[in-house]
């Protein structure tokens, strides 16, 4: 097993310290990789810090700011080989409420597409040209059950999203799989980080599995996907969710 040793990984959204971001960053790193984790507040300098790797502050909605992250892990690290996508579902000092949809305006619908799709987008398209003249990469986006798979009120532009995040997923699969490139996406359930509410905890308790699950089961799936083994597995999408989907009736 060479898995990710060596490799350049970049990892968005990984600010929180309890958060799946960087959970996937610690896994790397035991793995042996190069990493920079990157958020939009300087607390990822404290992440980095407690991993001893880079960082770099990012607004991943801003394409100028995507081009200015890559050319800096470049400089300092090489080409990036391996880009986790986590980034996504809040950013910090931006709130927005959950309500039907009819209800969304213009610009609250913008901004959940700007945060759950459109960071994944500009990272990966900024990544691929020279995954693909390299003839290798690994992309792994971090999704949702909740839009692939099953909804929740009040939230249909978060859904809308993730959803998307399937299908960009899919679609890069496809036109970059002969370039050496994979891309897959991980579908969290209910996993218990700082920002689970009582709510959340409880509807954990109700999966097949009993409890919630943590950023680090999330993050031995990305690490496999993101591994020189998992070549071809590309276009998956795996649920990491405790059986939560599997069941009609929930307790």
């Amino acid at each position: 097993m060479t898995g990710v040793s060596g490799q350049v990984a970049l990892v968005t959204g990984a600010g929180s310290a309890g958060g799946i971001g960087f959970a996937i960053a610690r896994a790397l790193v035991a793995g042996g990789a190069k990493v920079c984790v990157t958020a939009t507040t300087p607390r990822i300098h404290d992440r980095a810090a407690e991993l001893g790797v880079m960082s770099h502050i990012a607004d991943l909605t801003d394409p100028a700011q995507v081009a200015g992250l890559f050319a800096a892990v470049e400089a300092r690290l090489g080409p990036v080989t391996t880009l986790i996508n986590n980034a996504g579902m809040v950013q910090t000092g931006k709130d927005i409420d959950r309500q039907p949809l009819a209800g969304w305006s213009d610009q609250a619908w913008a901004l959940h597409m700007a945060l759950n799709i459109n960071t994944t987008f500009h990272c990966c398209r900024a990544a691929l040209p020279g995954m693909a003249a390299r003839a290798y990469g690994r992309i792994v986006n971090i999704s949702s059950v909740t839009g692939p798979l099953v909804a929740i009120d009040g939230s249909s532009a978060y859904a809308t999203a993730k959803a998307g995040i399937t299908g960009m997923t899919r679609s890069i699969a496809l036109e970059y799989g002969r370039q050496g490139i994979t891309c897959n996406a991980v579908l969290p359930g209910w996993i218990q980080t700082e920002s689970s509410s009582e709510a959340e905890i409880r509807a954990g308790q109700a999966t097949p599995a009993g409890r919630s699950g943590t950023p680090g089961e999330v993050a031995a799936c990305a690490l496999f996907l993101a591994s020189r083994e998992a070549s071809y597995v590309t276009g998956a999408m795996l649920v990491v969710d405790g059986g939560n989907t599997l069941q009609e009736i929930k307790g």
